[in-house]
């Protein structure tokens, strides 16, 4: 039974006529074509078939304070906010904002944070990997999966479209989600992930072990192709990229790094994985890699040439943000005063 005053105003049941989907990338780093495939493009090719918020996470930028530079993180939030423009998010249909605009994501992710056991966040994989690395960890390091928790039940997100790698933080928002509504009353919804199939994880091309990184983009040459490298750095980049002797261009028996280049080709073109395989048999693996470089800087170019627009108007972005971020407060709100009255404050 809900825990609800009968004479108070009831939590929203507005009906929406599309499911909901909510996701968001951090303004550090660089973003690069794993990100365009594990994410901006799977948004875009799905955008009409849901209503769609899509974050700037600037306040996840935080949790290691000391890589942070304030005039650094905000120009990286608006290059965030034009790639995903340029990479065919429509602001007028989909809901692009900054998280730090709307003060309803830290206000529930403390209630939530409240709610959440210590054992659920020591099992997280990604904090005892970044602690591991770092000489000091934060508290918001150890706590940040209750935010991100906060940035999906406050729009009462249906689906999360995620890479492999954050299944566990869907299911922690599952779970904390469902222990609130125990604790409180049936309110929040269960979000569910939406996962790509084929190319959700692309590798680096120096180490096809390890998966693609927005910071090791920065600082590791070779590493990554960015969505903004000119067509002389992609050539580069996959030319050099780690293979084997070999020569096998067969999916199921390619070494990580022939598998990553066909996969990613694969994601980019749409062909068929027999016809891919007929495609560069018996070819060398120099013939899939030129074949690829043409595939990947054809594919970036309308996006570079999207994101030069936009940029070129720096009041535009402003008025896309602003506009998202009062669309996106006006859900929120509701939501986060639909918890306080049932928890009380």
């Amino acid at each position: 039974m809900s825990v609800i005053d009968q004479t108070a105003p009831m939590p929203s049941t507005k009906v929406q006529s599309r499911k909901v989907v909510l996701s968001g990338v951090q303004p550090t780093g660089v973003l690069h074509i794993g990100n365009y495939i594990g994410a901006l493009s799977l948004w875009a090719q799905e955008q009409v078939k849901y209503q769609n918020y899509f974050m700037i996470v600037d306040l996840h930028a935080l949790t290691i304070p000391e890589n942070i530079k304030a005039e650094t993180l905000r120009a990286n939030a608006r290059t965030v906010a034009a790639l995903y423009i340029a990479c065919g998010i429509d602001p007028e249909d989909s809901v692009i904002f900054l998280q730090s605009q709307v003060p309803a994501h830290p206000y529930l992710a403390w209630i939530l944070t409240c709610c959440t056991p210590m054992g659920w966040l020591e099992r997280m994989t990604q904090f005892k990997t970044k602690s591991e690395q770092a000489e000091t960890v934060g508290t918001g390091l150890f706590v940040y999966p209750a935010l991100q928790a906060a940035d999906i039940l406050l729009y009462h997100a249906d689906y999360v479209p995620v890479g492999e790698d954050q299944r566990q933080h869907i299911e922690l928002t599952r779970d904390i989600a469902q222990r609130f509504n125990n604790m409180f009353g049936e309110y929040l919804k269960l979000p569910e992930g939406l996962y790509r199939k084929s190319g959700a994880r692309v590798m680096g091309f120096d180490d096809p072990t390890a998966k693609m990184s927005k910071s090791l983009a920065e600082t590791r040459k070779g590493h990554a192709i960015t969505l903004l490298d000119p067509p002389n750095v992609i050539k580069k980049t996959i030319m050099g990229a780690v293979t084997d002797p070999g020569s096998e261009t067969r999916f199921d028996h390619a070494s990580p790094g022939v598998r990553n280049l066909l996969e990613l080709y694969e994601v980019l073109t749409k062909e068929s994985r027999p016809a891919i395989e007929e495609k560069f048999g018996g070819k060398g693996y120099g013939f899939l890699k030129k074949t690829l470089v043409e595939t990947v800087t054809e594919a970036l170019r309308p996006i570079q040439e999207k994101y030069q627009e936009i940029t070129s108007d720096p009041a535009y972005l402003d008025g896309v943000l602003a506009r998202g971020a009062e669309r996106a407060n006006a859900v929120a709100s509701k939501t986060l005063e639909d918890v306080r009255q049932l928890v009380g404050v």
